[in-house]
């Protein structure tokens, strides 16, 4: 078993390793993407300050805090977009035939597929991020907090997208669905949660768990609480096994489309 998931991560580390080569081909065009990705969102930084200088607080969050939780957003969306940009398109791929030349080869067929091209300005929201925590007040243990969260936050927003994805093997238009959580997943992110009640503030915690990713991180990271702490964990290690679950389920069902396409 160990000897499995080591192999897997292996697997796992070259695949991101020879995308990255790929985009790095053109290194002009690497680094603009990384570079114009952090200005695009330090925009928002203008914004807080207009309307920070209106008020004392937005939702309960100071200015600083914004900052953690934009920083926060940033950096899930980064490790998500960034090691597993495919899940995001995950739902295509079922609905075209597109997962045969995955099939054929002696990997794990999900992870094959979601790890087979990297987004490069996603590195830009990850230096965002760790940026957005230097100006909140960087500490080792925040440090280190922030590294987990961010980690847990990408795992949380991709095993979303292929848990949804996953039921275009049995819906055809389920990728609508998938495209909308996505598109809520992000949006929701980078507001504070204290704007939203009830069974908004409840969905945003369960069915779009944007709450775990985001929220629960950045009240962590402010007042540190362990047992808030290992249900961001559990629930993180929880929906990878779910969207597994999913993804093979619903791969007994799959349809081929008979492409010949070489995959490296």
């Amino acid at each position: 078993m160990l000897m499995e998931v080591k192999n897997q991560l292996r697997v796992f580390g070259l695949s991101v390793k020879y995308a990255l080569m790929r985009e790095m081909l053109n290194k002009v065009t690497f680094i603009t993407n990384i570079l114009f990705m952090i200005l695009n969102n330090a925009c928002f930084i203008v914004q807080m300050l207009v309307l920070f200088s209106l008020k004392e607080d937005v939702g309960g969050y100071s200015f600083r805090e914004m900052l953690l939780l934009w920083g926060m957003a940033a950096g899930t969306y980064g490790v998500s977009r960034f090691f597993f940009k495919n899940s995001f398109s995950l739902s295509d791929t079922i609905n075209n035939g597109k997962l045969d030349a995955y099939l054929v080869q002696p990997k794990n067929v999900l992870i094959s597929s979601i790890t087979n091209e990297v987004e490069t300005s996603a590195i830009g929201d990850i230096i965002y991020a760790y940026i957005m925590l230097f100006a909140y007040g960087f500490t080792i243990p925040r440090f280190i907090l922030y590294t987990i969260f961010i980690i847990c936050g990408g795992l949380i927003l991709t095993s979303i997208s292929v848990i949804f994805s996953s039921l275009s093997f049995w819906f055809s238009k389920s990728d609508a669905i998938t495209e909308r959580v996505n598109s809520i997943m992000i949006h929701f992110a980078t507001y504070p949660d204290g704007i939203f009640k009830g069974i908004v503030k409840i969905i945003l915690f369960t069915i779009i768990p944007v709450g775990l990713a985001n929220y629960l991180p950045v009240r962590i990271i402010r007042e540190f609480n362990i047992n808030l702490f290992l249900i961001v964990i559990i629930v993180t290690i929880l929906l990878i096994v779910i969207s597994f679950i999913m993804f093979y389920k619903g791969l007994k069902k799959y349809s081929s489309s008979n492409l010949m396409i070489a995959r490296m």
